[in-house]
Formats: structure tokens, sequence, C-alpha cells
């Protein structure tokens, strides 16, 4: 059985929080979405070939590591969620 995003667009915002928290955690990745977002966006629509792109690589981040910027991740989506609702 296939799953489908609910919001396939959030794809990017969440790339986007990924490395803004593994910046906060002092993790060395390196985040080639803002610094090549044009090349990127070229690549996405076909006009680069992907291979030529840099891919950002997370193989030598420890599994605890990678799993503190989820569970950040998580907490940060749950306060903004909480910050909305409470707003209204």
């Amino acid at each position: 059985m296939a799953r489908s995003k609910v919001v396939p667009e959030s794809k990017k915002a969440l790339d986007i929080l990924k490395y803004e928290i593994a910046a906060e955690l002092g993790l060395p990745v390196g985040n080639s979405m803002s610094a090549n977002a044009d090349t990127e966006f070229a690549g996405e629509l076909g006009s680069i070939p992907s291979n030529s792109m840099k891919k950002d690589y997370w193989g030598h981040i420890t599994s605890r590591d990678a799993g503190a910027v989820g569970g950040r991740i998580t907490q940060r989506l749950i306060q903004r969620a909480e910050e909305t609702l409470f707003t209204l």
C-alpha cells in the first residue's frame, strides 16, 4: 500500500527546519539548500542533471544525534501548533 503525503509541499520546510536544528546542535552537515537553492530548483525542473548537484551526507552522524534532530523537529512542530491554536 503506497502512502501519500498529506501536504507534499511541506518537504522543503521540514528540510530547512532539519538543517536549522542540526546547526543549533553543532552537527557537521552541509546545507546546500540555502547555498545552492537556485541550482537545486533548476535541477528539480530538469535544467541541470541531478547527479551534478551536491548531495548532503548524514552517514557520519550518530543515531543518537539523528534522533535528537528528529526529536527537536517534533518538539518545535508541536510548539508551533500550540501557539497557533492558542492565538485563535
